[in-house]
């Protein structure tokens, strides 16, 4: 990655500016889990992945306690991190449909993955105040990925973080406004250079994906819809 993102990711990797988090992360990466024993949990906050010229942001919540937190890179080492990166690499997104540790040779192609809150939040449920004080990071990223055009914002949390920021960069939104639809597609009125087609898609967490809520054949067409847009909108392919 470039200088600008590697400095990015110093900052996000040190912070601790929520105590909770701080303390839940580094519990569970002390207690581990009983099939991870052996592993060096990661323990620390995470930055996003993926190529810095990408034209697709995929914006997810925050990283597993078992998975990005004992791993190091968002959706690894998990079930959601599989069903994404399948989805991923069936639409042309990425290098391999499997995402197990951060250097397993996973390159994203055209795509770059972040979230909304970088550390493991307790029960999967970061707090507001949580969620503002890790806004600061996803609005820097925005400014360095200078060729994004469309977000895919996985879960209601991750849609309305997007269209707060938005407006903070004076973008206006559709009326009525956006509701979180899965598969919906949103066009906002941008004078600002962040991307202005969302599609709003079920976060691919377990309690999504095993109860039928969200099913691969659903998760593919966002990403088929994603890689469509790009070419409508320009020269993404």
């Amino acid at each position: 990655m470039t200088g600008e993102f590697e400095r990015l990711a110093t900052a996000i990797i040190a912070c601790r500016k929520c105590p909770r988090l701080v303390r839940y992360r580094e519990r569970v990466a002390r207690v581990k889990k009983r099939e991870f024993a052996a592993w060096e949990y990661w323990g620390k906050p995470l930055p996003g992945f993926g190529d810095p010229n990408a034209e697709l942001l995929i914006l997810g919540l925050a990283p597993a306690a078992h998975g990005g937190n004992r791993t190091g890179r968002m959706f690894t080492g998990d079930s959601s991190g599989q069903w994404l990166m399948r989805a991923l690499y069936r639409a042309g997104f990425a290098s391999r449909p499997t995402s197990e540790h951060r250097d397993d040779g996973l390159q994203l192609r055209n795509a770059f993955i972040t979230a909304t809150v970088r550390c493991a939040p307790p029960d999967n449920k970061p707090t507001p105040r949580e969620i503002a004080n890790c806004s600061g990071y996803l609005r820097q990223e925005l400014a360095l990925l200078r060729r994004a055009r469309v977000v895919v914002t996985l879960g209601q949390i991750a849609f309305a973080t997007y269209l707060r920021i938005a407006q903070e960069h004076h973008v206006t939104l559709p009326h009525p406004r956006p509701r979180f639809k899965h598969g919906e597609v949103y066009r906002l009125h941008a004078t600002s250079p962040i991307p202005s087609l969302v599609i709003a898609s079920y976060h691919p967490s377990r309690q999504n994906t095993q109860t039928g809520r969200l099913t691969e054949a659903m998760l593919d067409r966002v990403f088929r819809e994603a890689r469509r847009l790009l070419r409508q909108d320009g020269t993404g392919g």
